[in-house]
């Protein structure tokens, strides 16, 4: 006959106690995040101002951190340049040593010479500008259509002709008179 079984199994009694407080620490986060979501702002109006404010702070330090960089590098050049002034102070100078800084700087000179210089407009000659462009003597010079008429009547009066037989025919010889550029 198998035995009674007495009391609580131990296995199991261990897990429910596990489950339970998995369980209470998830309901914890769980209600945590609840009161989180209830404190979060989510007015826009707000939002900006916290952003205008985070950009503006941000601002300041960048600025700040300009400034001390731009001021480091004011005192190491000052700091070569006195370093600079004492050891020319203090050593003598050659004759060779200032022939030479002389020949380097008439070769500088030379090799900024020798460089291409950029092309002005002031360098370039001026073209002429074929859209305006003088007329001949003798040559009549239209450009518009009307402009094309009236020189074409004036020439018909003057060869003789008083009339002019249909506009599409003076439109063609006003056209060919132009040049085709009407």
């Amino acid at each position: 006959m198998p035995k009674k079984f007495q009391g609580e199994n131990s296995k199991a009694a261990t897990a429910k106690a596990r489950k339970a407080e998995a369980k209470a620490v998830a309901d914890a986060d769980k209600k945590k995040q609840e009161e989180d979501a209830l404190w979060q702002e989510t007015d826009k109006l707000v939002l900006k101002k916290g952003q205008r404010k985070d950009d503006k702070e941000k601002k300041r330090l960048e600025l700040l951190e300009r400034k001390k960089e731009n001021q480091r590098l004011l005192d190491e050049e000052t700091s070569t340049i006195k370093g600079k002034a004492l050891r020319e102070a203090s050593e003598r100078v050659t004759r060779a040593e200032i022939e030479e800084v002389l020949q380097n700087e008439l070769q500088q000179l030379k090799e900024q010479e020798l460089k291409p210089k950029e092309k002005s407009h002031l360098d370039t000659p001026l073209e002429e500008n074929v859209n305006r462009i003088i007329p001949e003597e003798g040559t009549v010079e239209a450009r518009s259509i009307e402009d094309a008429i009236a020189v074409l009547r004036y020439h018909l009066y003057c060869v003789g002709h008083h009339f002019v037989t249909n506009a599409a025919s003076t439109r063609r010889r006003a056209l060919k008179l132009a040049g085709g550029r009407v």
